[in-house]
């Protein structure tokens, strides 16, 4: 078994320390739908790589439904997007609300399309064992798999359900990134944990590189990159903060000068 494959992929999407890594999650039609800024998804995609991101997120069907939006000089790593839950649903249920997850597809199939990592949800807090159980159990197969084909596992931990009070405390944060690094993930992405010295705890308390999500559309979003690199993370992934804006460009422009140490 080899590490070579992997480190290769991880090099199309992580940068070298002191330079942040920009992500743009463009995964979310499969589990809300086709909410505002994913109408028109292979023209999206050209615009992100039009600006130059260092990597997408995108379920598999894009991947192949989009392969015209990747120019040869200009392609971001690609990360694929290849399990489905109903945490975002449930949750809008109350505390009773069923989750559920599934394998959408595998590390192989991925890599067949081009992809240079894979990634999956692992989801903590929801009072649900069995559900847990699953969580775990998928995780620790794909990891496997990932190692025998040598494409990195990028595993979103999360801490939602009935007892969690809060997603963002750093104890649960550091609970379920070093849950995924047990289960052998190669990078995290995960909350950010509220405050610098609450994120650089957590980054230095896990030994994977650790990607922060950008969540929901909010005015705070650079706060949110400024943070991060200040803490100490290998980067961001954000969604609707980007394909939402109303300068989705500007937006990608003033994130990228923070991650790479010129902007403020």
């Amino acid at each position: 078994m080899s590490d070579f494959g992997k480190k290769i992929r991880l090099n199309r999407i992580l940068n070298e320390p002191g330079r942040g890594t920009l992500v743009v999650a463009f995964d979310h039609a499969l589990v809300v739908g086709p909410i505002p800024g994913t109408n028109d998804p292979c023209g999206q995609i050209s615009r992100f790589v039009e600006a130059r991101v260092d990597a997408l997120l995108l379920n598999l069907g894009l991947i192949q439904r989009c392969n015209a939006c990747f120019p040869r000089a200009a392609t971001p790593g690609i990360i694929a997007r290849i399990d489905w839950t109903t945490i975002w649903n449930s949750l809008s249920e109350g505390e009773h609300g069923l989750m559920r997850s599934c394998m959408l597809g595998s590390a192989e199939d991925a890599l067949r399309l081009g992809a240079d990592a894979v990634l999956s949800y692992l989801v903590v807090g929801t009072g649900d064992a069995d559900f847990e159980s699953k969580e775990i159990a998928r995780n620790a197969r794909l990891a496997r798999e990932c190692e025998r084909l040598g494409i990195p596992l990028i595993i979103e931990t999360l801490a939602r359900g009935k007892e969690v009070q809060n997603p963002a405390d750093p104890q649960w944060i550091t609970r379920h990134t070093r849950i995924a690094t047990e289960l052998g993930a190669d990078v995290i992405k995960t909350d950010y944990a509220g405050s610098v010295a609450n994120m650089r705890a957590v980054v230095e308390g896990c030994p994977l590189p650790i990607l922060v999500l950008g969540g929901s559309q909010n005015d705070g979003a650079m706060d949110v990159v400024r943070g991060a690199m200040e803490a100490g993370a290998a980067g961001v992934f954000f969604g609707r903060n980007v394909f939402q804006s109303q300068d989705m460009a500007g937006f990608l422009r003033q994130a990228r000068g923070i991650l790479n140490g010129d902007g403020k």
